[in-house]
């Protein structure tokens, strides 16, 4: 490892991602390349928090849209958070990476319940620890639950993996004209309405002075790049 002194990061992954070139749902060899990247992060002596979305099962905002209860919908939104975490934990200790999943939600059939102390313990020993079922609370994405494990973990920075490879003026996938800002602050990324992340989970990483990171995590290997300060990334953070 050679440029930013990273110790403990949070990568939050959106669902979509490991949909693959699926329509829906989980493609495991997109989640096992994912994890062939996690991999190489944790080889690297960084403790690795991790948070995934549901998007590709299920969005809470999506089904209360269509008429379902707020509420209802975005547990149902949690729950497929979990289903991720346990196909990334099973493709992650498929290749020597000791994992545990922790849920805000509590399942003790199949994870640990969340305990902050517990996962600190984990992160040290060397654990990759995978947060599901965002804030256990509905009305909060999982974007918000990542920025508030980042806070309660200390992470040194969120890393969030997504489809493209940083922050654009518009939808690159929908407007060619859109360019990539190498650096936004907190105040910026509010006041351009970009989406990043919700306002919330913005406004708890400015408090708690926690760079963003955004980057594209189809790129295999791109992970480690970023961390170490290459490759192509947007970062948001306060000015320097």
């Amino acid at each position: 490892m050679t440029a930013k002194p990273y110790k403990r990061i949070l990568l939050k992954v959106s669902g979509e991602v490991l949909m693959g070139d699926t329509p829906f749902g989980i493609d495991m060899a997109t989640v096992s390349a994912v994890a062939e990247d996690v991999k190489q992060i944790a080889e690297a002596g960084v403790e690795l928090c991790l948070v995934i979305g549901g998007g590709n099962i299920f969005r809470g905002l999506a089904g209360a849209a269509k008429g379902m209860d707020r509420a209802n919908a975005d547990y149902m939104g949690m729950l497929a958070t979990v289903m991720n975490a346990l196909a990334m934990q099973d493709a992650l200790e498929h290749i020597g990476v000791s994992t545990r999943v922790q849920s805000a939600i509590p399942m003790p059939t199949v994870c640990e319940p969340l305990i902050r102390r517990r996962a600190e313990r984990h992160l040290e020993k060397g654990r990759v620890v995978i947060f599901a079922a965002g804030t256990g609370n509905p009305f909060f994405t999982t974007d918000s639950g990542a920025a508030l494990r980042a806070a309660e973990m200390k992470c040194d920075a969120l890393f969030k993996g997504t489809s493209v490879d940083g922050v654009y003026t518009a939808d690159p996938k929908k407007d060619a004209a859109a360019t990539r800002y190498e650096r936004l602050t907190y105040h910026d990324v509010l006041a351009k309405d970009l989406k990043v992340m919700d306002a919330s989970a913005i406004s708890l990483m400015r408090e708690n002075r926690i760079p963003i990171v955004v980057f594209s995590i189809r790129e295999r290997g791109n992970l480690m790049k970023v961390i170490k300060g290459e490759g192509v990334h947007t970062v948001i953070a306060e000015d320097e």
